[in-house]
This record gives C-alpha cells, structure tokens and sequence, in this order.
C-alpha cells in the first residue's frame, strides 16, 4: 500500500502469523473469514504476545455481523472495515491507527529512556553513599591505622565467609560493605587510651570498650527532640538523617555493637553468647581479629598466615564460632588474594 512501509494485508492466516512473528508490522488489516485459522483466532495470538500486542489492528467484516464486531472488540481489534474495502475509507483510518502506534512507541522509548537514567542515577547516588560510608569507616581507622586498609580487608574477609556460608547475595553484599565500619566508635575514644604503645589500665580498657556503644549510635536515629535541634542546623542534616533507619546502616549499627561478643560468653559489651551472637557480629569478630594479628601494628609486627591460624585454634568455642572459623581458613588462597589486594603501604 503506498505511504506505509511496514503494512501487511493478507487472508493467508499462516503468512499472517508468520510475518507478525519474524517482524514488528506498523499495522495489520485482518480479515475474519480466512483459511486455516480465523481472522479472530489471529487476533487472539497478537493481544497475548506482550512484545506485539501494541500493533494497531484493523478487521475486515461484513458491515451486519454484529456479535463478530463486539468479539473483535473484546479482543482488542483497533478498528473496523466493512466488505467491500472502500478506498477511500481505508486510507484515513490506516493511518488513524498509525498515529496511535506512533504515540504509544514514543511514549515506550520516553519511558525506556526515563527508566535508563533513573537507573543510571540511583546507581550513582548508591555508590556516593557507599563512597561517604567507606570514608566514615576509614575515618575512624586512620586514627590508629596510617592506611586505613584494615576496614578494607575486613569487609572482603567478611564478604569471603558470608558467601561460603551460603548466605544469599544480597546479604553478603549488605555485610561487606557495612562491616568495614565496626570500629567506628574509635572516633569517640581519646587519642591517649587509643593509641597507647603499652597495655591499658582496667579504667582505660573500661573506657575503650566504649567504642561498641559508641559506634552503635552512630547509626541510630536521633530522639524527636535531639533530631529537632540537629536539624535546625542546616538541611544537609536532615538529608543525612533521613536515611538513618537503612538497611546498611541497621547492619552496621549491629556489627559496631556485637563484633566483640565471644563464643562462650566472655566478650564485650552485653556478653551474649554462642549463636544469640547476630552472625554478622560472629563473623566480623573472625575477620577483624585476623586481619589486627596479620597486620604491623604500633606495639606488634605483623604476624605470619600460619601463627594467626595458631593464636586464632586457641580461641575456638572461646572466642570464636567454630564453624566460621573453619569456613575462614578453608580459603586460604582468596585470604591470600585480599591481602595482597589491600595491603598496608608505607
């Protein structure tokens, strides 16, 4: 038909179905008496197929078949053409319906093109807040930690055991990046009892201890009135706490709180004990301690793979969840890797 470059009109019902399905037809005109399969049955096929249930369709029918018509339209038949085809009824109505078909299409690529940027977006603005909060952590560990590549390795050890242990991935992901911050309550420590070369006095260790509470709060929202005043300070505020109640910082809230629990009991701050232990604080303990005992610091060198394996088996079903400590040492190759990957330069 001249104007129109995709146009199929046919009474061949196996040619119809065969166009539609190898191409995307600008429009169809279907007659309803047709070999083979029926004009309606065609129709039918095209309305369940998600990929082409927009084309427009035209049907061709006898101007007194009423219940035929009100079938159509049940189907989703676009429009009508009684037999005999009047020329010059045919052509306006074609391209009435390409009009149609032309605005759905433009709203379909305005919507894929909508849908493309807010992904694009709300990708970028996740990784900005996985940027501020491995900053935070970081923050935190300069104090005691030049490079900072601790809370870095701590979250790789992390992701390493959360996914042997069968974890689904969206928790592992959640657990790698909000473990690195669970020493952020370093920050509320004084720098005399933090970075003491020597052991800490029974007050001083009292007082480091603190950095669970402390890095717990740091997560947690404010009470009305302490978010009232915090807020009037300037809008940036609220942003910040507007996302306090977040999965990740939930998570992050729970490791700061419980990473120093012990196995049977004996740990910091609430004492819990075996598996009341969240599995986020047990497998952060494994990972943090390994990579304190792995790592130079101010008062020890950094200690070889094999006698942090050895100081660790001392602390199974004491300090540590045997279990997980068994998944932890079961990869020592990946260990290896993140060790390298991160590793502490001068």
């Amino acid at each position: 038909m001249a104007g129109y470059e995709n146009f199929i009109s046919t009474t061949d019902s196996t040619k119809a179905l065969e166009t539609v399905a190898s191409e995307d037809p600008d429009i169809i005109l279907l007659d309803v008496m047709m070999p083979k399969v029926d004009g309606l049955e065609i129709l039918e096929r095209i309305r369940s197929d998600e990929e082409r249930k927009h084309i427009p369709i035209v049907i061709l029918t006898a101007s007194n078949d009423q219940p035929t018509k009100q079938e159509a339209l049940e189907l989703g038949a676009t429009d009508f053409l009684a037999k005999p085809v009047d020329p010059s009824d045919l052509s306006p109505r074609v391209r009435n319906a390409l009009l149609t078909k032309a605005h759905h299409d433009q709203t379909k690529v305005y919507a894929k093109t909508l849908e493309h940027e807010v992904r694009q977006r709300t990708e970028a603005l996740a990784q900005s807040r996985l940027e501020m909060i491995h900053s935070l952590g970081r923050a935190a560990e300069y104090r005691d930690n030049e490079t900072g590549q601790h809370v870095v390795r701590v979250g790789r050890y992390v992701g390493l055991i959360a996914r042997e242990l069968g974890l689904d991935e969206a928790m592992v992901e959640l657990l790698e990046h909000a473990s690195p911050l669970h020493d952020v309550g370093k920050i509320g420590i004084p720098d005399a009892i933090l970075l003491k070369p020597g052991k800490l006095t029974p007050e001083e260790f009292e007082t480091m201890q603190k950095h669970c509470q402390l890095g717990r709060k740091v997560f947690h929202r404010l009470s009305d009135d302490e978010q009232h005043q915090y807020l009037g300070h300037a809008e940036l505020g609220a942003k910040i706490m507007g996302d306090a109640g977040s999965p990740l910082l939930e998570m992050a809230s729970c490791i700061a709180l419980s990473h120093h629990e012990k196995w049977d009991g004996s740990g910091y701050p609430l004492a819990l004990a075996g598996e009341d232990i969240p599995i986020e604080g047990r497998i952060t303990a494994v990972a943090d301690v390994f990579d304190a005992l792995s790592s130079k610091r101010p008062y020890k060198p950094a200690f070889s793979r094999e006698k942090c394996i050895a100081i660790m088996e001392e602390g199974r079903g004491k300090h540590f969840d045997p279990n997980i400590l068994d998944v932890f040492f079961s990869n020592t190759q990946e260990i290896v890797k993140i060790q390298i990957a991160h590793a502490d330069l001068d």
